[in-house]
């Protein structure tokens, strides 16, 4: 039986993208608090027109803001499994490059699940801030596009 050598800077690349996941259930915990304050009750994803327009004041933006996180993490959800699996492929390659990407990309999710949740930002905006994550994600699929190239070369 022949053994599998991973190469030690591959526990980068593995590590970043176990820490999307983890980032995976800070969104679906955070999501919770807003939940709670808005009164939204399961199974219902969102704070409806309908609720919206029912409601005044604090409430009113509690249900607003839980809509946010929502968007926010269904974001993240659209996004992750193409950057974990980028990140991992890239990895195999380019394993600091990737995992500097991985983590930026990480960090940048982070902020823009936070700034899409401030108060003081109306129309989501605050989101922006996090909007390098485009960048990374970007730079993930080009290494691995990359990576595929170099292997049929």
């Amino acid at each position: 039986m022949t053994a599998i050598i991973i190469p030690r800077h591959y526990g980068y690349v593995i590590a970043t993208t176990a820490s999307t996941l983890f980032l995976s259930l800070w969104h679906s915990l955070r999501i919770g608090s807003f939940r709670k304050a808005a009164g939204i009750r399961y199974p219902q994803i969102y704070a409806e027109s309908g609720d919206l327009a029912n409601a005044t004041g604090d409430k009113k933006q509690a249900m607003y803001l839980f809509n946010c996180a929502q968007r926010a993490h269904g974001n993240f959800l659209e996004n992750h499994g193409s950057v974990a699996i980028a990140i991992l492929v890239a990895g195999l390659q380019y394993p600091i490059a990737s995992s500097v990407m991985g983590v930026g990309w990480a960090l940048s999710r982070v902020a823009y699940a936070v700034g899409y949740t401030r108060k003081d930002k109306e129309g989501g905006k605050g989101r922006l801030v996090g909007s390098p994550f485009w960048l990374f994600q970007l730079g993930l699929y080009s290494l691995t596009a990359w990576s595929g190239v170099r292997l049929l070369l």
